[in-house]
């Protein structure tokens, strides 16, 4: 099983690169956690999805360290991996959505293989990962994929609005996921979202997401369909995980598994969120959850 680490975003309203922010309290970062809790629950393979930039830094202060225990490799977003036939608008930077981002690790990821892809700026924990490995081990060959969800109110920051992708399930299969914009949260700790109260107990997408390797010319297909229904000035559009499974599961390729965790989500959205992450991690650690060291 690999695990692939989507690393390459430009972390906008964070205000800078908080995939490699050390907030554990040996220093570590958070995709660090992930990678650790990954191998522990079976993983073998780490592909981290980086910035060409970022590559030598994250190679020396966790990918040789992790390289003792899983294969490590490394996979950069860039616009070289775009079709040859599409051309990229004047002016543009902004990557093309973590749909691209995956796709750019493809070539790392063995035909036989099975994968599972995670925000490297989100901590899982453990358990969520135990959940997504016994997902990956039960599907067939093509066509079902699993996914990893959360109850909204173990996902929210108190630090501002959040997005994220509510699902609707039934028999542990995904029916609808209706992505939500500027979630907050209530005084009294109920989310809601443009004057609307939510269930704190629907599940919602957290980016765990889990596939066959065979199941990559179905996502590449559906990549170069989204470019090609971009107008020729697009500067900001991404094609993005959660958008791309509720538009195959309606058009009936793809089944999605689901399984939700009663863990906590916690991730670096906003500046002001790092402190907290950090405050967390250190319970963890004392409580035991994790050695001072990970690697």
């Amino acid at each position: 099983m690999t695990l692939v680490i989507l690393a390459a975003g430009l972390g906008s309203r964070f205000g800078g690169d908080k995939q490699i922010s050390h907030v554990g309290p040996d220093g570590q970062m958070l995709m660090e956690y992930a990678a650790y809790d990954a191998v522990r629950a079976g993983f073998d393979h780490i592909v981290f999805i980086l910035k060409q930039e970022m590559v030598e830094t994250v190679r020396q202060v966790l990918g040789d360290r992790i390289a003792h225990v899983a294969r490590v490799s490394y996979a950069v977003q860039d616009y070289s991996s775009l079709p040859t036939w599409y051309t990229v608008p004047e002016g543009r930077t902004k990557p093309f959505g973590t749909v691209h981002a995956l796709l750019c690790a493809a070539g790392n990821i063995a035909p036989e293989d099975c994968f599972a892809t995670v925000n490297a700026d989100d901590y899982y924990g453990p358990e969520a990962y135990r959940r997504m490995a016994r997902l990956l081990r039960s599907l067939p060959d093509r066509g079902e994929a699993g996914m990893v969800t959360y109850r909204l109110g173990n996902t929210l920051s108190r630090n501002g609005g959040v997005t994220r992708g509510l699902c609707r399930t039934e028999g542990g299969l995904l029916q609808d996921i209706r992505e939500t914009r500027n979630i907050t949260v209530t005084p009294d700790g109920i989310p809601t979202a443009d004057g609307a109260l939510l269930d704190p107990e629907v599940p919602v997408s957290m980016n765990f997401w889990g596939y066959r390797a065979n199941d990559l010319p179905h996502i590449r297909a559906y990549f170069h369909d989204f470019l090609r229904g971009l107008a020729p000035d697009e500067q900001k559009a991404e094609c993005l995980l959660p958008i791309m499974a509720g538009d195959l599961l309606q058009a009936g390729k793809l089944s999605l598994h689901v399984d939700t965790t009663p863990s906590h989500w916690f991730g670096m959205t906003y500046r002001e969120d790092k402190q907290e992450v950090a405050d967390q991690l250190a319970a963890l650690h004392a409580a035991g959850a994790y050695p001072k060291t990970l690697f």
